[in-house]
Protein backbone atom coordinates (compact mmCIF):
# COMPACT_ATOMS: atom_id res chain seq x y z
CA UNK A 1 0.00 0.00 0.00
CA UNK A 2 1.58 3.37 -1.21
CA UNK A 3 1.17 6.58 0.78
CA UNK A 4 1.42 8.42 -2.25
CA UNK A 5 -1.73 10.22 -3.32
CA UNK A 6 -3.29 8.62 -6.76
CA UNK A 7 -4.13 11.21 -8.92
CA UNK A 8 -5.61 11.67 -12.58
CA UNK A 9 -5.33 14.59 -14.75
CA UNK A 10 -8.18 14.47 -17.46
CA UNK A 11 -8.37 16.25 -20.54
CA UNK A 12 -9.33 15.63 -24.52
CA UNK A 13 -6.35 17.00 -25.33
CA UNK A 14 -2.40 15.92 -24.95
CA UNK A 15 -0.44 17.10 -24.28
CA UNK A 16 -2.54 20.02 -22.82
CA UNK A 17 -2.50 22.28 -19.15
CA UNK A 18 -0.83 19.75 -16.22
CA UNK A 19 0.66 17.00 -18.56
CA UNK A 20 4.33 18.40 -17.33
CA UNK A 21 3.08 18.54 -13.91
CA UNK A 22 1.65 15.35 -14.52
CA UNK A 23 4.48 13.68 -15.74
CA UNK A 24 6.75 15.48 -12.99
CA UNK A 25 4.97 14.15 -9.78
CA UNK A 26 5.02 10.74 -11.23
CA UNK A 27 9.31 11.17 -11.66
CA UNK A 28 9.77 12.88 -8.50
CA UNK A 29 7.56 10.29 -6.48
CA UNK A 30 5.57 13.08 -5.13
CA UNK A 31 2.04 11.20 -6.29
CA UNK A 32 1.14 8.41 -8.32
CA UNK A 33 -0.22 10.72 -11.32
CA UNK A 34 -1.83 9.94 -14.05
CA UNK A 35 -3.04 11.69 -17.89
CA UNK A 36 -6.23 10.95 -19.07
CA UNK A 37 -7.47 11.65 -22.29
CA UNK A 38 -8.70 10.62 -25.93
CA UNK A 39 -8.37 6.96 -27.59
CA UNK A 40 -6.28 8.80 -30.16
CA UNK A 41 -3.56 11.08 -28.23
CA UNK A 42 -3.14 8.07 -26.02
CA UNK A 43 -2.07 5.68 -29.23
CA UNK A 44 0.01 9.03 -30.52
CA UNK A 45 2.24 9.56 -27.18
CA UNK A 46 1.98 6.61 -25.13
CA UNK A 47 5.31 4.90 -27.04
CA UNK A 48 6.66 8.32 -24.91
CA UNK A 49 4.61 8.03 -21.94
CA UNK A 50 3.71 5.17 -19.66
CA UNK A 51 0.97 7.06 -17.63
CA UNK A 52 -1.59 7.49 -20.33
CA UNK A 53 -5.31 6.98 -20.02
CA UNK A 54 -7.88 6.87 -22.15
CA UNK A 55 -11.63 7.37 -22.07
CA UNK A 56 -13.88 7.14 -24.97
CA UNK A 57 -16.50 10.24 -25.36
CA UNK A 58 -20.14 9.06 -26.03
CA UNK A 59 -20.42 10.56 -29.22
CA UNK A 60 -18.36 13.33 -31.24
CA UNK A 61 -16.76 16.26 -29.40
CA UNK A 62 -15.29 17.78 -32.29
CA UNK A 63 -17.50 19.91 -34.68
CA UNK A 64 -20.71 21.30 -33.80
CA UNK A 65 -23.78 19.38 -31.88
CA UNK A 66 -26.96 18.89 -32.26
CA UNK A 67 -27.95 22.28 -30.73
CA UNK A 68 -25.83 25.31 -31.31
CA UNK A 69 -27.21 27.25 -28.31
CA UNK A 70 -26.41 24.36 -25.56
CA UNK A 71 -23.14 23.32 -27.78
CA UNK A 72 -20.32 23.37 -24.70
CA UNK A 73 -23.34 21.69 -22.36
CA UNK A 74 -23.90 18.69 -24.66
CA UNK A 75 -20.04 18.60 -25.65
CA UNK A 76 -19.49 18.29 -21.85
CA UNK A 77 -21.76 16.32 -21.40
CA UNK A 78 -20.69 13.82 -23.96
CA UNK A 79 -16.89 14.21 -22.60
CA UNK A 80 -17.62 13.50 -18.93
CA UNK A 81 -19.87 10.05 -19.41
CA UNK A 82 -16.94 8.70 -20.99
CA UNK A 83 -14.66 10.00 -18.30
CA UNK A 84 -17.12 8.58 -15.58
CA UNK A 85 -16.78 5.56 -16.97
CA UNK A 86 -13.29 5.27 -17.38
CA UNK A 87 -12.51 6.49 -14.14
CA UNK A 88 -14.70 4.14 -12.76
CA UNK A 89 -12.98 1.16 -14.09
CA UNK A 90 -9.95 2.58 -13.29
CA UNK A 91 -10.26 2.38 -9.50
CA UNK A 92 -11.60 -0.88 -10.39
CA UNK A 93 -8.37 -2.26 -12.09
CA UNK A 94 -6.30 -0.50 -9.59
CA UNK A 95 -8.22 -1.80 -6.34
CA UNK A 96 -7.91 1.92 -4.51
CA UNK A 97 -9.81 4.74 -5.00
CA UNK A 98 -8.57 7.94 -6.58
CA UNK A 99 -7.82 10.59 -4.82
CA UNK A 100 -8.17 13.56 -6.57
CA UNK A 101 -9.36 14.54 -10.19
CA UNK A 102 -8.45 17.15 -11.91
CA UNK A 103 -10.22 18.40 -15.38
CA UNK A 104 -10.37 20.89 -17.44
CA UNK A 105 -13.05 22.47 -17.40
CA UNK A 106 -14.26 22.27 -21.28
CA UNK A 107 -12.13 19.31 -22.11
CA UNK A 108 -12.21 17.36 -18.94
CA UNK A 109 -15.65 18.11 -18.62
CA UNK A 110 -16.36 16.83 -14.48
CA UNK A 111 -19.79 18.23 -14.36
CA UNK A 112 -20.99 14.54 -13.98
CA UNK A 113 -18.04 13.08 -11.41
CA UNK A 114 -19.56 14.79 -8.40
CA UNK A 115 -21.38 12.72 -6.17
CA UNK A 116 -20.02 10.11 -8.27
CA UNK A 117 -16.71 9.60 -7.23
CA UNK A 118 -15.02 9.93 -3.78
CA UNK A 119 -11.85 11.02 -5.26
CA UNK A 120 -11.44 15.12 -4.78
CA UNK A 121 -12.60 17.17 -7.77
CA UNK A 122 -10.55 19.73 -9.00
CA UNK A 123 -11.86 21.93 -12.53
CA UNK A 124 -9.24 24.07 -14.27
CA UNK A 125 -11.16 27.09 -15.56
CA UNK A 126 -9.60 29.91 -17.60
CA UNK A 127 -12.19 32.23 -17.83
CA UNK A 128 -16.41 31.71 -17.33
CA UNK A 129 -17.15 33.09 -20.57
CA UNK A 130 -16.09 35.21 -23.53
CA UNK A 131 -18.50 37.28 -22.02
CA UNK A 132 -16.39 38.07 -18.68
CA UNK A 133 -13.65 37.79 -20.94
CA UNK A 134 -14.00 40.84 -23.04
CA UNK A 135 -14.07 41.18 -27.07
CA UNK A 136 -12.80 44.66 -28.88
CA UNK A 137 -15.92 46.34 -29.69
CA UNK A 138 -15.22 46.84 -33.20
CA UNK A 139 -15.75 42.86 -34.15
CA UNK A 140 -18.27 42.01 -31.79
CA UNK A 141 -20.06 39.02 -31.35
CA UNK A 142 -23.67 38.33 -32.61
CA UNK A 143 -26.49 38.30 -30.52
CA UNK A 144 -26.69 34.09 -30.76
CA UNK A 145 -23.09 33.59 -29.86
CA UNK A 146 -23.76 35.65 -26.45
CA UNK A 147 -26.89 33.68 -25.75
CA UNK A 148 -24.82 30.80 -25.99
CA UNK A 149 -21.59 32.01 -24.28
CA UNK A 150 -24.28 32.05 -21.04
CA UNK A 151 -23.95 27.96 -21.54
CA UNK A 152 -20.66 28.03 -20.69
CA UNK A 153 -21.03 30.61 -18.23
CA UNK A 154 -23.13 28.24 -16.48
CA UNK A 155 -21.13 25.05 -16.92
CA UNK A 156 -18.18 27.15 -15.31
CA UNK A 157 -20.01 28.37 -12.34
CA UNK A 158 -21.52 25.17 -11.69
CA UNK A 159 -18.18 23.69 -11.71
CA UNK A 160 -16.81 26.13 -9.07
CA UNK A 161 -19.79 25.52 -6.64
CA UNK A 162 -19.93 21.73 -6.86
CA UNK A 163 -16.19 21.21 -7.30
CA UNK A 164 -13.68 20.74 -4.28
CA UNK A 165 -11.31 23.50 -5.62
CA UNK A 166 -11.19 25.56 -8.92
CA UNK A 167 -7.93 26.64 -10.21
CA UNK A 168 -7.55 29.44 -12.18
CA UNK A 169 -3.97 30.99 -13.81
CA UNK A 170 -4.04 34.83 -12.80
CA UNK A 171 -5.81 36.44 -10.52
CA UNK A 172 -7.00 38.26 -13.14
CA UNK A 173 -8.94 35.62 -14.38
CA UNK A 174 -10.42 35.21 -10.37
CA UNK A 175 -11.50 38.25 -10.61
CA UNK A 176 -13.92 38.00 -13.51
CA UNK A 177 -16.07 35.46 -11.27
CA UNK A 178 -18.32 36.78 -8.73
CA UNK A 179 -17.33 37.46 -5.79
CA UNK A 180 -19.70 34.88 -4.10
CA UNK A 181 -17.34 32.53 -6.09
CA UNK A 182 -14.03 33.65 -5.76
CA UNK A 183 -13.24 32.28 -1.80
CA UNK A 184 -13.82 28.58 -3.63
CA UNK A 185 -10.94 29.78 -6.46
CA UNK A 186 -7.08 29.56 -6.02
CA UNK A 187 -4.89 31.21 -8.62
CA UNK A 188 -2.05 29.51 -9.55
CA UNK A 189 -0.25 29.76 -13.16
CA UNK A 190 1.40 26.72 -14.61
CA UNK A 191 4.59 25.25 -14.41
CA UNK A 192 7.36 25.17 -17.48
CA UNK A 193 10.70 23.44 -18.25
CA UNK A 194 11.60 25.78 -20.70
CA UNK A 195 15.53 25.51 -22.08
CA UNK A 196 18.17 28.24 -21.70
CA UNK A 197 18.63 30.80 -24.07
CA UNK A 198 20.34 31.00 -26.70
CA UNK A 199 21.97 34.46 -26.17
CA UNK A 200 24.76 34.98 -23.68
CA UNK A 201 23.16 37.46 -21.33
CA UNK A 202 26.75 37.50 -19.24
CA UNK A 203 28.02 41.15 -18.24
CA UNK A 204 29.67 42.53 -21.81
CA UNK A 205 27.47 39.40 -23.44
CA UNK A 206 25.64 39.32 -26.29
CA UNK A 207 23.51 42.15 -26.36
CA UNK A 208 25.76 44.67 -25.64
CA UNK A 209 27.99 43.27 -27.98
CA UNK A 210 25.30 42.90 -30.87
CA UNK A 211 24.43 46.51 -29.81
CA UNK A 212 27.78 47.85 -30.81
CA UNK A 213 27.25 45.69 -34.26
CA UNK A 214 26.00 48.43 -36.79
CA UNK A 215 25.36 46.05 -39.57
CA UNK A 216 22.80 43.72 -37.59
CA UNK A 217 19.64 45.02 -37.46
CA UNK A 218 17.54 46.06 -34.61
CA UNK A 219 15.03 43.55 -34.03
CA UNK A 220 11.25 43.86 -32.71
CA UNK A 221 8.95 41.46 -32.72
CA UNK A 222 5.27 40.25 -31.73
CA UNK A 223 4.47 37.11 -31.09
CA UNK A 224 1.53 34.69 -29.71
CA UNK A 225 -0.21 31.72 -30.61
CA UNK A 226 -2.75 33.82 -32.77
CA UNK A 227 -2.61 36.80 -34.37
CA UNK A 228 -5.66 38.43 -33.23
CA UNK A 229 -7.17 41.33 -31.79
CA UNK A 230 -7.61 40.24 -27.95
CA UNK A 231 -3.33 39.22 -28.08
CA UNK A 232 -2.48 42.80 -29.02
CA UNK A 233 -2.05 42.03 -33.15
CA UNK A 234 -3.77 45.42 -34.10
CA UNK A 235 -1.87 47.41 -31.71
CA UNK A 236 1.25 45.61 -32.83
CA UNK A 237 0.52 46.58 -37.02
CA UNK A 238 -0.55 50.03 -36.11
CA UNK A 239 2.92 50.96 -33.91
CA UNK A 240 5.14 49.68 -37.27
CA UNK A 241 3.04 51.30 -39.76
CA UNK A 242 3.57 55.03 -37.61
CA UNK A 243 7.18 53.77 -37.32
CA UNK A 244 7.82 53.29 -41.38
CA UNK A 245 6.35 56.64 -41.51
CA UNK A 246 8.06 58.46 -38.62
CA UNK A 247 11.83 56.90 -40.12
CA UNK A 248 12.08 54.78 -36.97
CA UNK A 249 12.69 51.74 -39.56
CA UNK A 250 16.62 52.33 -40.59
CA UNK A 251 18.00 48.79 -40.00
CA UNK A 252 15.01 47.36 -38.03
CA UNK A 253 13.67 43.84 -38.36
CA UNK A 254 10.01 43.32 -37.91
CA UNK A 255 8.67 40.05 -37.01
CA UNK A 256 5.07 38.60 -35.97
CA UNK A 257 5.15 35.16 -34.65
CA UNK A 258 2.35 33.48 -34.94
CA UNK A 259 -0.24 31.81 -37.00
CA UNK A 260 -2.59 34.46 -39.16
CA UNK A 261 -5.58 31.70 -39.79
CA UNK A 262 -5.60 30.28 -35.98
CA UNK A 263 -8.79 29.94 -33.92
CA UNK A 264 -8.71 32.83 -31.52
CA UNK A 265 -10.50 34.48 -28.24
CA UNK A 266 -12.40 37.36 -30.50
CA UNK A 267 -14.77 37.85 -33.14
CA UNK A 268 -12.14 39.42 -36.04
CA UNK A 269 -12.57 36.88 -38.66
CA UNK A 270 -16.07 36.40 -38.89
CA UNK A 271 -16.11 40.45 -38.81
CA UNK A 272 -13.65 39.91 -41.74
CA UNK A 273 -15.55 37.30 -43.98
CA UNK A 274 -18.56 39.59 -44.09
CA UNK A 275 -16.87 42.79 -45.08
CA UNK A 276 -14.84 41.20 -47.91
CA UNK A 277 -16.87 38.04 -48.58
CA UNK A 278 -14.17 36.08 -48.84
CA UNK A 279 -11.81 38.34 -50.88
CA UNK A 280 -9.62 38.78 -47.85
CA UNK A 281 -8.15 35.70 -46.28
CA UNK A 282 -7.45 36.71 -42.39
CA UNK A 283 -7.40 39.69 -40.16
CA UNK A 284 -4.11 39.88 -40.60
CA UNK A 285 -4.83 40.86 -44.01
CA UNK A 286 -7.37 43.12 -43.31
CA UNK A 287 -4.88 45.01 -41.16
CA UNK A 288 -2.25 45.89 -44.09
CA UNK A 289 -5.03 46.90 -45.76
CA UNK A 290 -5.75 49.50 -42.87
CA UNK A 291 -1.94 50.10 -42.17
CA UNK A 292 -0.09 49.88 -45.66
CA UNK A 293 3.21 51.03 -44.41
CA UNK A 294 3.38 47.72 -41.86
CA UNK A 295 3.93 45.59 -45.11
CA UNK A 296 7.71 45.24 -43.85
CA UNK A 297 6.70 42.88 -41.29
CA UNK A 298 7.84 39.18 -41.91
CA UNK A 299 5.36 36.36 -40.53
CA UNK A 300 7.10 33.46 -40.45
CA UNK A 301 3.75 32.10 -39.82
CA UNK A 302 3.10 28.68 -37.27
CA UNK A 303 6.98 27.29 -36.69
CA UNK A 304 8.07 23.47 -35.08
CA UNK A 305 9.40 24.36 -31.80
CA UNK A 306 13.38 24.55 -32.51
CA UNK A 307 12.79 26.83 -35.48
CA UNK A 308 10.54 29.15 -33.47
CA UNK A 309 13.13 28.49 -30.05
CA UNK A 310 15.84 29.81 -32.65
CA UNK A 311 13.98 32.76 -33.60
CA UNK A 312 12.99 34.42 -30.29
CA UNK A 313 16.59 34.39 -29.68
CA UNK A 314 17.23 36.81 -32.77
CA UNK A 315 14.81 39.67 -30.72
CA UNK A 316 16.06 42.45 -29.05
CA UNK A 317 12.77 43.68 -27.92
CA UNK A 318 9.01 42.13 -27.88
CA UNK A 319 5.75 44.33 -27.68
CA UNK A 320 2.88 43.00 -25.93
CA UNK A 321 0.04 45.19 -26.34
CA UNK A 322 -2.33 42.59 -24.70
CA UNK A 323 -6.16 43.70 -24.84
CA UNK A 324 -7.99 40.66 -23.41
CA UNK A 325 -6.40 37.14 -21.72
CA UNK A 326 -6.05 35.37 -18.39
CA UNK A 327 -2.62 34.08 -19.02
CA UNK A 328 0.22 33.18 -22.31
CA UNK A 329 2.30 30.78 -21.98
CA UNK A 330 4.34 32.70 -24.87
CA UNK A 331 4.99 35.50 -22.93
CA UNK A 332 6.35 33.20 -19.95
CA UNK A 333 8.63 31.51 -22.83
CA UNK A 334 10.00 34.57 -23.96
CA UNK A 335 10.61 35.91 -20.43
CA UNK A 336 12.20 32.73 -19.40
CA UNK A 337 14.93 32.73 -22.36
CA UNK A 338 16.08 36.59 -20.89
CA UNK A 339 13.47 38.21 -23.68
CA UNK A 340 13.22 42.28 -22.88
CA UNK A 341 9.23 42.95 -22.74
CA UNK A 342 7.12 45.41 -23.21
CA UNK A 343 3.79 45.07 -22.08
CA UNK A 344 0.14 46.52 -21.48
CA UNK A 345 0.03 48.01 -17.94
CA UNK A 346 -3.93 46.06 -17.47
CA UNK A 347 -4.60 42.06 -17.30
CA UNK A 348 -3.08 39.69 -15.88
CA UNK A 349 0.35 40.56 -17.29
CA UNK A 350 1.46 42.97 -13.98
CA UNK A 351 1.28 39.01 -12.44
CA UNK A 352 4.45 38.70 -14.60
CA UNK A 353 5.87 41.48 -15.64
CA UNK A 354 7.61 44.04 -13.19
CA UNK A 355 7.50 47.43 -14.36
CA UNK A 356 11.31 48.90 -14.18
CA UNK A 357 12.34 45.50 -13.13
CA UNK A 358 12.32 42.52 -15.95
CA UNK A 359 10.13 44.80 -18.77
CA UNK A 360 8.37 47.75 -18.89
CA UNK A 361 4.77 48.45 -18.42
CA UNK A 362 2.46 50.51 -20.70
CA UNK A 363 -1.13 52.50 -20.92
CA UNK A 364 -3.09 52.32 -23.96
CA UNK A 365 -1.20 55.31 -25.58
CA UNK A 366 0.62 54.58 -29.05
CA UNK A 367 2.47 57.95 -27.97
CA UNK A 368 4.21 56.03 -24.85
CA UNK A 369 4.69 52.85 -26.62
CA UNK A 370 6.66 54.88 -29.32
CA UNK A 371 8.94 56.61 -27.04
CA UNK A 372 9.86 53.72 -24.85
CA UNK A 373 10.98 51.61 -28.04
CA UNK A 374 12.99 54.51 -29.05
CA UNK A 375 14.88 54.59 -25.26
CA UNK A 376 15.22 51.34 -25.09
CA UNK A 377 16.48 50.67 -29.20
CA UNK A 378 19.33 52.88 -27.75
CA UNK A 379 20.16 51.61 -24.07
CA UNK A 380 21.11 47.88 -24.77
CA UNK A 381 22.37 48.01 -20.87
CA UNK A 382 18.79 48.81 -19.70
CA UNK A 383 17.63 45.96 -22.23
CA UNK A 384 20.61 43.70 -20.55
CA UNK A 385 19.16 44.69 -17.24
CA UNK A 386 15.19 43.52 -18.14
CA UNK A 387 16.59 40.06 -19.92
CA UNK A 388 18.37 39.27 -16.31
CA UNK A 389 15.75 39.87 -15.02
CA UNK A 390 13.44 37.94 -16.92
CA UNK A 391 15.67 34.90 -16.77
CA UNK A 392 14.82 34.82 -13.27
CA UNK A 393 11.22 35.14 -13.25
CA UNK A 394 11.37 31.87 -15.48
CA UNK A 395 13.33 30.00 -13.33
CA UNK A 396 10.65 30.83 -10.31
CA UNK A 397 8.15 29.34 -12.84
CA UNK A 398 10.36 26.29 -13.36
CA UNK A 399 8.06 23.04 -13.17
CA UNK A 400 10.46 21.96 -9.97
CA UNK A 401 9.65 25.34 -8.00
CA UNK A 402 5.36 25.21 -9.16
CA UNK A 403 4.90 21.53 -8.59
CA UNK A 404 5.16 21.69 -4.70
CA UNK A 405 1.95 24.59 -4.82
CA UNK A 406 0.16 22.65 -6.79
CA UNK A 407 0.48 20.09 -4.48
CA UNK A 408 -0.44 21.94 -1.50
CA UNK A 409 -3.45 22.92 -3.41
CA UNK A 410 -4.49 18.94 -3.91
CA UNK A 411 -3.90 18.44 -0.29
CA UNK A 412 -6.39 21.69 0.51
CA UNK A 413 -8.90 20.05 -2.40
CA UNK A 414 -8.49 16.55 -0.33
CA UNK A 415 -9.57 18.42 2.86
CA UNK A 416 -11.95 20.16 1.32
CA UNK A 417 -13.84 16.99 0.33
CA UNK A 418 -13.30 15.34 3.92
CA UNK A 419 -14.92 18.84 5.69
CA UNK A 420 -16.82 20.50 2.64
CA UNK A 421 -18.11 24.29 3.79
CA UNK A 422 -21.85 22.57 3.16
CA UNK A 423 -22.34 19.06 5.62
CA UNK A 424 -24.18 16.44 2.89
CA UNK A 425 -27.30 15.48 3.83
Amino acid sequence: MTDKPLIVFVGAVYPSQYSLLCSHLRAQGLADAWFMTTPGHKANHEKHCDHLLSFQPDGLIVGPQSYYYSDKVERSARICRGVLKALEDFEAAQGRKIDVVVAHSLWGAPNWLFGELDAAIISYIEFPSYLAHGWDAAYPPDQAQRLGDRNTEMLSFHQVLCSDLTIVPSAYARSMFPPLLQDRIAVQFEGFDIQPPLRNFGAGGDATAQAADASKPFTIAFSARDLSSAKGFETYIRLVDRMVREGDDQNTRFIAIGDAKASTYGYEQQWVERRYGGKVESFRDHLLKVYPAADVIEFPGHLPYDQFSALLAEVDLFLYPLRYGVANWGLMEILARGGCVIGSNWGFAPELIAHNVNGLLLPDNDDDWIHAIRQLRNDPARRQRYAQAALETGKAYHIAKVAPRFMALFERAMTNRKAPLVAPR
